[in-house]
């Protein structure tokens, strides 16, 4: 039998994940597989007991909207996933027993390095979103010294996340106040970083998209979309047509991949082959 990996969620298909791990499988010479399965909310127990028995498998990325749902359903959480309260790795363990982790907030910050290794005066990021992924997001952010407005439709559901995974004063906002111009008066943001992250599903393929005023935007801020499918989203568009840097949600994806791909397998994946990997993941 081989040794195998997965994605889970619902929907799946979309999912470039097996792309990524079965090219760095093969870049490598090693033996296994990564696969996808489609895995709704009432079958997510027997997934996951069914997974448990088998000594091949060696665990599962999870996706919406299942982050926070099997947290029950596994038998410890490492630090990061314990803090961020979201689970988007799952390790089957020698014993049989289940570890979650959370791949997201290393991801999340992989490709914004060049810019934390800077010195700033401030660092604001507004974050639209509540879900999973903005927990991870909120928590690596917060952790970088970002003063944090979170954005989401359920302003109760955005002050309890700021609360649980974000020291010192953050502020909240309806999702909607994005939507509309604002005449705001942006000061020097010379020696500053701004940021605005898309960490809803809006603008994925099949979703309607997300609808954001660029006058929210101070200038030299960076857009960030974690959407995959597609890639280039109405949102980066608009954002480059504004004149800014923008980071699509492949440079996430492989960036949490990567450390899931060293859980799984024990092996470090071929980064120097990034390019050829993004060209194949765009083609």
């Amino acid at each position: 039998m081989t040794i195998y990996a997965e994605v889970i969620g619902d929907p799946i298909a979309q999912s470039k994940s097996p792309i990524i791990h079965r090219f760095w499988l093969e870049a490598l010479g090693l033996p296994g597989d990564y696969r996808h399965a489609h895995v709704k909310a009432d079958g997510l127990a027997d997934y996951i007991a069914a997974r448990r028995a088998d000594p091949d498998w060696r665990g599962c990325n999870v996706t919406m909207p299942h982050k926070q749902a099997v947290i029950p359903l596994i038998d410890r959480l490492d630090p990061s996933a314990e803090r961020i309260g979201a689970v988007n790795t799952i390790v089957r363990e020698a014993d049989a027993t289940l570890t979650g982790h959370n791949t997201d907030a290393a991801g999340f910050l992989e490709p914004l390095r060049p810019f934390l290794g800077r010195q700033h005066l401030f660092r604001m990021a507004r974050v639209l979103g509540t879900g999973g992924a903005a927990r991870a997001i909120v928590s690596a952010l917060a952790g970088e010294g970002f003063v944090l407005v979170l954005a989401g439709r359920d302003i109760g559901k955005a002050e309890t996340l700021l609360a649980e995974l974000a020291e010192g004063e953050h502020h909240v906002a309806p999702l909607d106040h994005f939507a509309t111009p604002t005449d705001f008066a942006f000061d020097d943001r010379a020696g500053c970083l701004d940021l605005i992250v898309n960490a809803t599903s809006l603008g994925m393929a099949g979703q309607p998209p997300l609808v954001f005023d660029f006058s929210h935007a101070p200038p030299g801020s960076v857009a960030y979309d974690i959407v995959t499918a597609p890639l280039d989203t109405p949102f980066l568009r608009r954002a480059r047509d504004e004149g800014l840097r923008t980071v699509d949600g492949l440079e996430m994806l492989v960036g949490q991949a990567a450390v899931a791909f060293r859980l799984f397998f024990g092996a470090e994946p071929p980064r120097d082959r990034d390019p050829e990997l993004r060209a194949k993941l765009t083609a």
